[in-house]
């Protein structure tokens, strides 16, 4: 167990696994009190592996957030998805393997057989509680997960809600092994401003835009200036955002740039709110046919 007047440090790296739309992002952004990923209700809206630092003066934990698993992957971008999704199981000093009282299981799946193959304590987390109309659905799905796995700990929660995450918090904290500062205290992720702000950028697509024009988008930040205005404090942004078709521009765009404005507005408002700065921002679209299919549009966008 480590003390909180204890000397030494300890750290370590929390996997947070599990399909899409579980809550894994949302989890992830409670235990830190920040919003680092993204979230919509839309599938497959975490693409990336990103990690967000927890710290205090002798603990840091380090949580990583992945894609959610696709079953089913229809663009070399859905399999880079799983790749990232998969090195979860890597890397871990604690596994949180995340299902909600919704999903259905049979036992089968690939995910189960990979977790069982996992060393480290393993921990399932039931989320989406405060929806919970049954009591006893609760008991059902505990039971059934610790026929097929032998987790460490079960934890119940509503990731939404916050509540059940002082308890998760604490076992996760007293699991940690000794280990240094790996990054530096008042850091929150490894992820850079810019990534940041592509991902504020596509949160906002995701909500504003239906059907395929959400999963047809990606966004590349091509300039982020830091500066001084008359009103204080100021960012200026340049960012594309690439599609694949061009009638999907002209939907981006909407009549009279009635849609890419709606969208500047949201995103800037979001941006704003992250960096407690005001924001100048420029949104341009262009069509990069097909990138979710190509390996070199991908590692172009950092997949």
């Amino acid at each position: 167990m480590n003390e909180e007047n204890n000397s030494k440090h300890y750290s370590g790296f929390v996997n947070i696994i599990g399909n899409p739309n579980v809550g894994k992002s949302t989890l992830m952004n409670a235990l830190l009190g920040d919003k680092l990923s993204i979230i919509t209700s839309k599938p497959q809206t975490t693409r990336h592996r990103i990690l967000g630092i927890w710290n205090d003066d002798n603990n840091q934990i380090i949580f990583s957030d992945s894609p959610g698993i696709i079953d089913d992957p229809q663009y070399q971008l859905h399999k880079r998805m799983n790749d990232a999704a998969f090195g979860g199981f890597e890397d871990a000093d604690v596994l949180l393997f995340v299902t909600d009282i919704y999903e259905q299981y049979t036992g089968e799946e690939k995910v189960i057989e990979n977790i069982r193959q996992i060393e480290c304590p393993k921990v399932l987390i039931i989320n989406k509680v405060d929806m919970l109309k049954d009591v006893s659905r609760l008991e059902e799905i505990t039971n059934k997960w610790s026929e097929w796995l032998k987790f460490d700990k079960v934890f119940t929660i509503s990731a939404k809600e916050k509540t059940g995450l002082a308890e998760l918090l604490t076992f996760i904290r007293e699991s940690m092994p000794e280990g240094p500062e790996y990054y530096p205290k008042d850091q929150l992720s490894d992820r850079t401003e810019r990534f940041f702000v592509s991902e504020m950028i596509r949160e906002q697509i995701l909500l504003q835009y239906k059907q395929e024009i959400p999963y047809s988008s990606e966004v590349e930040v091509m300039s982020f200036k830091e500066g001084e205005a008359k009103a204080g404090p100021i960012i200026r942004i340049q960012a594309n955002i690439y599609v694949e078709r061009p009638n999907q521009k002209n939907i981006i765009i909407g009549k009279n740039g009635s849609e890419i404005k709606k969208l500047g507005i949201a995103s800037r408002a979001r941006m704003e709110e992250f960096f407690q700065k005001n924001i100048h921002l420029e949104l341009h679209v262009s069509v990069k046919e097909d990138w979710r299919r190509s390996e070199r549009s991908l590692d172009v966008f950092g997949y």
